[in-house]
């Protein structure tokens, strides 16, 4: 694996420089329409934000969010994207575990949100919904 950029844990994030799109080495983090809005609330409420992409505890594979730096992260993590939320100051970063990379590598991450409450400690969980993973595969471009 190439190693990506990674800043000290907790300090603010650097925008994560994305790939073409066909590129398979490098996700592609989106946000849908109301994953942006519950962000923006629970800005509003916790400030700034991050998110984290395990491969297990918790809520499984579920992107937990947090507020900034109250998660720390470290070498063995990857920033994957620095996420422009309209109507939030600043970006929010998404990071996801280097072994989880490893699995999600080939794949464009969509995160969304869906009724019910999830198991982990992310912030929407007092909501009465959670972030979810959807995920398409990503395509090499033909040479």
């Amino acid at each position: 694996m190439t190693p990506a950029k990674r800043p000290r844990p907790n300090a603010p994030a650097e925008p994560a420089v994305p790939g073409p799109p066909t590129a398979p080495t490098v996700p592609v983090v989106e946000l849908t329409s109301a994953a942006a809005k519950l962000l923006r609330g629970l800005s509003a409420a916790h400030g700034p934000l991050m998110f984290h992409q395990s491969g297990g505890c918790c809520d499984g594979s579920a992107p937990m969010c947090y507020p900034r730096g109250e998660f720390r992260t470290g070498g063995s993590d990857v920033l994957l994207a620095s996420l422009t939320v309209e109507g939030l100051a600043e970006p929010v970063p998404f990071w996801m575990s280097a072994s989880q990379y490893e699995l999600w590598r080939h794949t464009r991450l969509i995160v969304d949100v869906v009724e019910g409450r999830g198991s982990g400690f992310s912030l929407e969980a007092p909501e009465g919904v959670r972030f979810l993973i959807r995920s398409r595969l990503i395509r090499r471009a033909a040479p």
